[in-house]
């Protein structure tokens, strides 16, 4: 009998799942465990690795690819959605821009999950105020040193950007609600 195998190259844009895919397709095949590290975050897969075997009949290889993305995108909201799905990293768009620019996707589609998951008494138009109700429930808070006539005050100050980025999580997981950004 001919023996033949199949070399298969996993490619999309960063964060999609092209790892965990493999991983799910050597575990199902052939018992094995993990392969290829997976994360949250965009560039965990750094390189082009080798070959990732994922079936013995037939005898099949998957390599697993860093993502890629245009040199150019389109126009700035889609970069945005690009943003909110984790791929591109999430500092070279701001925190504070992304859970904004969610907040205007979530009203204007009205998926309100937010309102019951931070305990908002309705939908809010504006940032802010989501945000301190999530620093406040979450606990993110910062202790700041404010110098004063009569010396130092340590006061605690609500934490926004770990505000913002605690929303942007509650997003990713689907905590929010099943939301579609197209």
């Amino acid at each position: 009998s001919q023996s033949s195998e199949h070399n298969i190259l996993v490619i999309g844009v960063p964060n999609v799942g092209k790892s965990s895919l493999i991983n799910s397709l050597r575990r199902l095949h052939l018992k094995k465990g993990k392969a290829t590290a997976v994360g949250g975050e965009p560039g965990i897969t750094k390189a082009v690795l080798s070959r990732i075997q994922v079936c013995e009949q037939p005898l099949m290889f998957l390599v697993d690819t860093p993502g890629v993305l245009p040199p150019r995108l389109a126009d700035v909201e889609t970069g945005m959605k690009l943003a909110l799905c984790g791929a591109i990293r999430d500092h070279l768009v701001g925190e504070d821009v992304m859970a904004d620019y969610l907040l205007y996707t979530l009203n204007k589609q009205q998926q309100f999950g937010y309102v019951r998951r931070y305990g908002l008494g309705r939908p809010c138009d504006h940032i802010e105020p989501l945000l301190k109700r999530v620093a406040l429930a979450r606990g993110r808070t910062q202790k700041v040193k404010v110098l004063t006539g009569t010396g130092n005050v340590n006061v605690m100050m609500l934490d926004y950007p770990a505000a913002a980025y605690e929303f942007l999580r509650d997003f990713r997981a689907g905590r929010l609600g099943r939301v579609t950004l197209d």
